[in-house]
């Protein structure tokens, strides 16, 4: 009998709204109900790919060209998606991953202003049909993003961007997010427990209709 295939959910969000903190929730959650789930990130999740993250998020005297940036992050997805995400969904393993491509629209596409049919032609190049079976968008005000990832420490390239940066950001996630089916928006402006009772929520409601 043919492995039935794992789901592979994730996490959104500007900086600070909670994804590294709920996405655990998501997996006591998960193996709870006995679903073996696999923890991931973006970018990163590989040996190769946490390189090229670091090249990423380094802050560095030569500018970085948003092109370079790009390729670069598709680069360490096309290395995360055939070197663990798509073996362990081929396993049955339910993958739980903190950003994905989703991300590259809202950051390098309305962040950096790169063209979203750039982003679609590598998105289709890298993954083929590979998309998120559920994206969880924890939505949070910009302002309390930003003091949340101060209060973390030292900031990285790009948790060191402008307000008006991370605006455009969060107005394409919710562009977004009223566009493609897999979206689920959760408000993280509420307390830790109300969001992760939402997280919680949403997946039991999930689980219901992939059963």
């Amino acid at each position: 009998m043919a492995q039935k295939p794992g789901k592979f959910i994730t996490f959104e969000g500007g900086e600070g709204a909670g994804k590294s903190t709920n996405i655990l929730v998501a997996q006591e959650y998960l193996e709870s109900q006995g679903i073996k789930t696999q923890l991931t990130r973006e970018p990163g999740g590989t040996p190769l790919a946490e390189e090229i993250r670091s090249l990423l998020i380094s802050k560095r005297e030569e500018s970085v060209n948003e092109l370079t940036e790009l390729l670069l992050v598709f680069s360490a997805r096309a290395q995360h998606l055939n070197n663990l995400i798509k073996p362990a969904l081929a396993q049955g393993i339910w993958v739980l991953c903190d950003r994905f491509t989703d991300a590259t629209y809202a950051y390098q596409g309305a962040g950096r202003g790169l063209s979203v049919e750039a982003i679609r032609t590598l998105e289709t190049l890298v993954q083929g049909n590979i998309r998120p079976d559920l994206t969880l968008l924890l939505d949070l005000d910009i302002e309390v993003g930003a003091t949340r990832a101060r209060n973390r420490g030292a900031l990285d390239r790009f948790e060191s961007l402008d307000a008006e940066f991370f605006s455009r950001v969060r107005d394409m996630y919710l562009q977004r997010a009223k566009s493609e089916s897999y979206y689920k928006v959760v408000d993280a402006n509420q307390s830790l427990e109300n969001v992760q009772l939402a997280v919680k929520n949403t997946l039991i409601e999930f689980i219901r209709e992939v059963s």
